[in-house]
């Protein structure tokens, strides 16, 4: 529901400072197969792209991208094959080989999605700059950005995943995902990926027959075999397959609890960042196989004629879908920020506890021990989903209604939460103390998954709370979901219509790209040039806070938290 004191991003979204210096890159002559360096003309922004140039060889035969500054990109490039007709809802199989070189210089198709409404809100759509691509059933693509091909070099691999719940994005949806600025900074190879979302990636039907016993998690399975691409390919790329990072936000940080808890993906990744995606669960075998129910009743699909999902048009199995959500879900299941349980238990698709593919919730309370070698990042933004944008009234709020905002969804509890909020920062405005008590669930829920890791006693997590307030739009934006992607990917000014790309924005970016650097090269995210973070723990429930002065804070909103009960 649109309420215009709770402003929301679209369904999508519920979906440079002291850089390292430039490494020396080299480039594979294929009639010689000898390294060579890049050639002078590549330290500015030229681009080079012909016979012979950023040509790498994977499993499936030879690629050729470009080069830019230095950099190798290659995009598109096909880690599995077609997961169209009678390969729809079944795991995804190897990629065909190839003759010859394939070019991979353009972005691949994305896999069928709604893209929501965000792109009909103009401040959105201003702030995100969306990149739309085609879709298609054969969408199972990467793409690389590195340093160097084939020069003997193993670098750290950091392997994102796109946010959107497990319903819409891409890869390469918002310009802040370009892994160039952060191959350059850090030295690594970067690496985002497509898979299968929404029915095609998640529709149950385990309950006809073994051809379909794993597809309520095939779209997690498709990342899988990302992974066991980079696995398999990666050091020809200068990558080290036994140094990977996977991090993602959102829907992605989602993806990445799940692959915490999937005997499949162990020994694929070996450290794991979730950004502001800790509020997502797994679904129930019953609720998915009951979804899946009435998405074939919707179809007038017989339990014996499940050969026509193959043959049906994606645009027919999604107005399906929609008008099966939109009825059992009453229409929508309300702002994700207030109502993440709501949002848990609301019917979706998503990974399915299967007891197989997925033996058990991740973080449902407790941390997955199949990856408790496997450090964490854990953090999310201060306002996420309650902020300015699209609705620039709200900043009139008035302390009557924020009372009365809080006691409809606190019932009798209203006073206590507001001065709980209000004792550490009076200064703020009625709607700044709402846009907090509203994120607070989702900040609750990434405390919770630290807590779960410490508990575990095995790899360390380390907290973090992202409150740096853009200049962009009066700042109404504020910190809101999304708002730390460009500073992760060094690409403040890339993303300008986000950030503002001023010098307090590049200055937050080396600090927090070169913590996520470090963290993937060393599985600490300390370096000189921040505060000293420590993993959270339940004696020190440490969180760094990355504003204009990124420091370290012990308890910081304990009182608050605690306020909601």
């Amino acid at each position: 529901m649109r309420d215009a004191n709770m402003p929301q991003l679209g369904r999508r979204s519920v979906l440079t400072g002291a850089g390292a210096a430039a490494v020396a890159t080299m480039m594979t002559d294929p009639a010689t197969a000898r390294p060579q360096a890049a050639p002078a003309s590549n330290t500015t922004d030229a681009v080079r792209a012909g016979v012979g140039i950023a040509e790498a060889d994977t499993r499936s035969g030879k690629v050729a991208g470009y080069v830019r500054r230095g950099i190798f990109a290659f995009k598109g490039i096909p880690y599995a094959d077609t997961t169209a007709g009678a390969h729809r809802f079944t795991p995804p199989r190897p990629a065909k080989p190839w003759d010859g070189v394939r070019s991979c210089r353009n972005y691949g198709p994305v896999a069928p999605q709604d893209k929501g409404t965000g792109r009909f809100n103009d401040e959105e759509a201003f702030l995100f700059q969306w990149n739309d691509s085609v879709e298609s059933e054969d969408c199972l693509r990467v793409n690389v950005w590195t340093p160097g091909i084939a020069d003997g070099a193993r670098r750290p691999v950091m392997v994102w995943l796109h946010g959107g719940g497990f319903a819409a994005g891409s890869g390469h949806d918002l310009p802040a995902f370009d892994g160039h600025n952060l191959a350059v900074r850090g030295d690594v190879v970067v690496v985002a990926l497509n898979h299968r979302l929404n029915l095609l990636g998640f529709l149950d039907l385990s309950a006809h027959g073994a051809r379909y016993a794993r597809s309520g998690n095939v779209g997690m399975l498709d990342i899988v075999a990302a992974l066991e691409w980079v696995r398999d390919n990666i050091a020809a790329f200068g990558g080290d397959p036994g140094r990977v990072t996977i991090f993602g936000q959102s829907g992605g940080g989602a993806k990445v609890s799940t692959l915490m808890g999937m005997p499949a993906a162990r020994g694929l990744f070996h450290r794991a960042v979730v950004q502001s995606g800790s509020f997502a669960s797994a679904k129930s075998v019953e609720s998915q196989q009951r979804l899946a129910a009435l998405m074939l009743a919707e179809l007038g699909i017989g339990a014996g004629e499940l050969a026509r999902l193959h043959a049906l048009p994606y645009a027919d199995l999604r107005r399906a879908s929609e008008a099966v959500l939109r009825r059992e879900n009453g229409g929508g299941i309300g702002p994700a920020a207030i109502g993440t349980r709501r949002f848990r238990e609301a019917l979706g698709f998503g990974p399915v506890v299967d007891g197989s593919v997925l033996p058990a919730v991740p973080f449902g309370p407790d941390a997955p021990p199949v990856s408790a070698d496997v450090p964490m990042i854990i953090g999310t933004t201060l306002n996420e989903f309650t902020t300015g944008i699209n609705h620039p009234e709200v900043e009139a709020m008035t302390r009557a209604e924020l009372l009365a905002r809080v006691e409809a969804i606190y019932p009798g509890k209203a006073a206590t939460i507001v001065a709980a909020f209000a004792r550490r920062t009076p200064a703020d405005k009625p709607f700044d103390l709402w846009s907090r008590i509203a994120s607070a669930p989702v900040r609750q829920a990434a405390i919770a998954q630290a807590q779960a890791k410490a508990r575990a006693g095995g790899a360390p997590a380390y907290l973090y709370w992202f409150g740096w307030q853009t200049p962009v739009l009066d700042g109404r934006p504020r910190a809101f979901h999304c708002a730390e992607i460009p500073f992760v990917f060094d690409n403040v000014e890339r993303c300008k219509t986000m950030t503002g790309n001023g010098p307090r924005a590049h200055a937050l970016a080396a600090t927090i790209a070169d913590a996520w650097i470090r963290f993937a090269r060393t599985g600490d995210p300390n370096h000189p040039g921040m505060a000293a973070w420590s993993p959270y723990t339940a004696a020190a429930p440490a969180t760094m806070v990355f504003d204009d002065s990124p420091r370290q804070v012990v308890a910081i909103d304990r009182d608050e938290l605690a306020s909601l009960g």
